[in-house]
């Protein structure tokens, strides 16, 4: 049975009508309807069949939870080398947030040496979903025993008028305030980033119960 087949056993429309107003920017036609937990359970059953994985090559998919199940099978893949091959083969074809967002491959956590060089191309990418993936990998990875300043940079420098890659860049600094207070509270003195992103990164640090108190409270002195 094909993936597509398996999904539409799994297809809830109310939860479609739900899922297409949280990705505006994709078709409503694309969309099934079917929950996150269902799209794992299809995923790790087709990942252990041969011709299941056969999946892999067939790009582009038509539906949005392909694509999703595409990258959960993805992140099972425990050698590094497959597991990188088949991200840069399948980020070009990624087209919203949701899709972005919910694949963290386990293989990648425990190379970080080797990922690094990747995480700083993927950024610099012209195309809106590689980069935001990348600086997904740069704060899920990297705001922790492996930090270093200079990655703050690569983030900060990163121009574009998409909502979902400034949103990104938000997302990354507000993170990076609760993680690495020092280092990154610089770049809101200095005003390094766009203004639009500079609030929208404040905000988010104010509402994260991560943040301490005392430092929300000069954050809100540098809105």
């Amino acid at each position: 049975m094909s993936v597509y087949k398996r999904l539409l056993e799994y297809k809830d429309d109310e939860y479609k009508e739900f899922q297409s107003k949280l990705i505006p920017n994709i078709s409503k036609d694309t969309i099934i309807g079917v929950r996150t937990p269902d799209m794992r359970k299809i995923a790790k059953e087709e990942f252990a069949k041969k011709e299941g994985r056969e999946f892999l090559n067939k790009l582009p998919h038509d539906y949005y939870e392909e694509n999703l199940i595409h990258f959960f099978m993805i992140a099972l893949i425990k050698d590094f080398d497959e597991c990188l091959k088949e991200t840069e083969k399948f980020l070009p074809y990624v087209d919203c947030w949701s899709v972005c967002d919910q694949s963290s491959p386990a293989a990648f956590k425990k190379n970080h040496d080797r990922l690094l060089p990747h995480i700083k191309e993927w950024i610099d990418s012209n195309h809106v979903y590689t980069s935001r993936f990348g600086m997904r990998m740069l704060m899920n990875e990297f705001l922790g025993d492996d930090f270093k300043p200079e990655y703050l940079k690569w983030v900060a420098d990163k121009k574009g008028d998409d909502y979902y890659l400034k949103m990104m860049i938000a997302w990354y600094f507000a993170t990076a305030l609760a993680k690495q207070y020092d280092a990154s509270v610089v770049y809101f003195e200095k005003r390094y980033l766009e203004d639009w992103t500079h609030k929208k990164a404040i905000q988010k640090a104010l509402e994260s119960f991560r943040v301490s108190d005392e430092h929300k409270e000069y954050l809100k002195t540098l809105r």
